[in-house]
């Protein structure tokens, strides 16, 4: 048997020490604490996401201390899923991020929408087109995802609905605003209908207007009755000590109501077998994708190459209001998913043939109904009803008219004519011709200021260039109103054909425009 060596031994006796030592005990749980208050959002302070260099959107994080939660208390905060909604209403339940409103109001509400199960249905099921597209776009600007309930309120989710006051489209846009936000409206489109367009809009004013009152119901009534008017109501309960909540202002009806419709709506859709409703299922993926045109196509054609039935191609595409597509003012047309490969593949096929049987034609000069049907070679019942053209009227010069397209004619319309077209029309006044002696210095500017006329009627008239002189005493022919008659100077701009009106229970609500006192009256 062989000794350790002294080094060995001091080793060895160093880890028996070592191997002795008494270890600290396993650390316990803390004992439980009182449960944390529920956090809404109204009292959760959250930092909005940012677009990074990179174009990847920052996670929303609360911001604050953190504080230690149990399994019991995270069931009532933002939580995380770990698997995807499995449908479309499952992902705008789990987007909610107004609070409540809960009072006889929005119970009234519950009861008339749950007792009309046939017209929750259809409007549902109208909305199967357009709900994932607005989802996503409020997802992406982190808003509340029951704001995609609204188009219920304001159209019932038709595109087409148009209000008693002439807002337009799902979101009920009147002319004033949409122009604000930049939603053209000519003879040939209107971007209040349009799908994309009209969502970007509406979601830029209703940010606007959170930012304005810092709460959700305040920015709805604003939306229904103008910032302006909420305002005013706001400042006169200030003046008076009175609370400045949504309940607390003096409200028109129609504002009063609003907001206990969204949430009696919220409500079915959170629980619709509380409500004896039933809602179709959307799936949670997009329905529609855009595909590019480079070239003007009939309504009718596009949808063949797609091959969608005509209706469904026009809910998609709303704004195109006439027989064919101008591709200078509306680059993009919208199809069902699976549809456009088959477009793509479709239009390829369909070779170098014509793809529109439509252009533009541009009055020279004020002319009657049937002297402009000549002149483009149509009967005038055909030029009137394809342009909504009424009876006892004439087209003011430079109007936009949508006539035939004749076979060699390979150059699609421009864009400053698809993106400004209009059809201007004046009252039918009798006229005569007469003849006048030209003065010294006269020209075809000076007559037709002289006795108020177009220079280009006066031009047309004698057969000269707007821009030419005339001869002292020469003879001058003129048209102009026969005695007792005045020419109407009232210009009319015809807008695009009203398809539908909005359901009387959901009669599509006034848009105002952002300056106060816009909203019109019913």
């Amino acid at each position: 048997m062989k000794f350790l060596t002294p080094f060995a031994f001091l080793v060895v006796v160093w880890l028996s020490g070592c191997a002795s030592v008494n270890l600290p005990p396993t650390p316990q749980p803390p004992p439980p604490k009182a449960p944390l208050p529920a956090r809404t959002l109204a009292n959760l302070e959250v930092v909005p996401a940012k677009l990074s260099d990179t174009g990847f959107t920052a996670p929303v994080v609360p911001s604050g201390d953190l504080q230690p939660i149990t399994a019991t208390h995270a069931a009532t905060l933002a939580v995380a899923q770990l698997t995807p909604p499995a449908n479309l209403w499952e992902r705008i339940r789990r987007g909610y991020g107004m609070p409540n409103l809960d009072n006889d109001l929005v119970h009234d509400r519950e009861q008339w929408y749950s007792s009309r199960s046939d017209y929750i249905l259809r409007m549902t099921e109208r909305s199967n087109k357009y709900m994932f597209h607005i989802v996503e776009e409020l997802e992406r600007r982190n808003m509340p995802t029951e704001l995609a309930l609204l188009p219920f309120v304001e159209s019932a989710f038709n595109p087409q609905a148009v209000s008693t006051a002439k807002a337009a489209g799902m979101w009920q846009f009147m002319p004033a605003t949409g122009k604000h936000f930049e939603l053209k409206q000519n003879v040939f489109r209107d971007d209040r209908r349009d799908v994309l367009a009209s969502t970007r809009a509406a979601l830029d004013y209703l940010q606007k207007l959170y930012g304005m009152f810092g709460d959700w119901h305040l920015a709805l009534a604003a939306y229904n009755w103008g910032e302006g008017s909420v305002g005013r109501a706001i400042a006169k309960n200030q003046r008076a000590g009175l609370g400045t909540a949504y309940t607390d202002l003096n409200m028109p009806m129609e504002t009063r109501m609003y907001v206990p419709k969204l949430q009696a709506i919220k409500n079915i859709v959170t629980a619709p077998e509380f409500f004896n409703s039933r809602l179709p299922l959307i799936e949670n993926h997009p329905y529609f994708q855009t595909v590019d045109i480079k070239r003007d196509i009939d309504v009718a054609l596009a949808a063949k190459l797609a091959e969608v039935s005509l209706e469904d191609f026009k809910a998609l595409n709303p704004s195109a209001s006439r027989p064919v597509i101008l591709a200078a003012g509306t680059p993009q047309i919208l199809l069902p998913w699976d549809k456009a490969a088959t477009f793509q593949s479709n239009l390829e096929a369909y070779g170098g043939g014509r793809l529109a049987s439509w252009t533009v034609w541009l009055a020279p000069a004020t002319m009657k109904p049937a002297d402009a049907a000549r002149r483009v070679g149509m009967a005038e019942g055909a030029l009137r009803a394809i342009n909504n053209i009424p009876p006892r009227v004439v087209i003011k010069a430079g109007s936009s008219l949508l006539v035939p397209r004749a076979p060699h004619l390979e150059t699609d319309v421009g864009v400053h004519v698809a993106d400004n077209g209009h059809l201007s029309l004046a009252a039918d006044v009798q006229q005569r011709r007469t003849l006048i002696k030209a003065k010294k210095k006269d020209s075809v500017a000076s007559i037709a200021k002289r006795y108020g006329v177009s220079a280009v009627n006066v031009a047309e008239w004698n057969q000269v260039s707007a821009q030419a002189a005339f001869k002292a005493g020469q003879e001058i022919v003129l048209f102009l109103p026969a005695k007792g008659k005045r020419a109407s100077k009232v210009t009319r701009t015809v807008q695009p054909k009203v398809h539908q009106k909005a359901k009387s229970s959901q009669q599509a609500t006034k848009r105002t425009s952002p300056q106060p006192k816009r909203r019109a009256k019913r």
